[in-house]
């Protein structure tokens, strides 16, 4: 069992930033790949971006690549999404998520955060 706890949600205006960890107790953080995904009212869950359980590897959907970054510490069982240069279509509820793939699909990840909020007005 893996427990993911995501912070660092909030208001922010359009073009600013905002940073999301993500910590995680229980089985070896290491094992894992670790994902971000959001949710927006009324929208489907989607890809945002995962890394390896290295670190070595990385995805980002297209609607966020060049904006955000996903890095991870495994001595601090954390990972971590610097979201730069946001916009107000990236309000939504952003959940972490961990997998024994990495894979861009909510069916690969096992374990799931409660998510954390990020507004951004306009």
């Amino acid at each position: 069992q893996v427990q993911l706890v995501e912070s660092g949600g909030g208001l922010v205006q359009a073009g600013g930033s905002l940073r999301l960890s993500c910590a995680a107790s229980g089985r070896t953080f290491n094992n894992y790949n670790m994902g971000w995904f959001r949710q927006a009212p009324a929208k489907e869950r989607e890809f945002v971006a995962a890394i390896g359980w290295s670190g070595g590897r990385t995805d980002y959907a297209d609607s966020v690549k060049g904006r955000f970054t996903i890095s991870r510490d495994n001595a601090k069982n954390t990972v971590y999404l610097q979201m730069n240069s946001l916009k107000p279509e990236d309000t939504a509820v952003y959940y972490c998520a961990a997998a024994l793939m990495l894979t861009r699909l909510r069916s690969g990840y096992d374990y799931w955060g409660q998510g954390t909020q990020v507004t951004v007005s306009s």
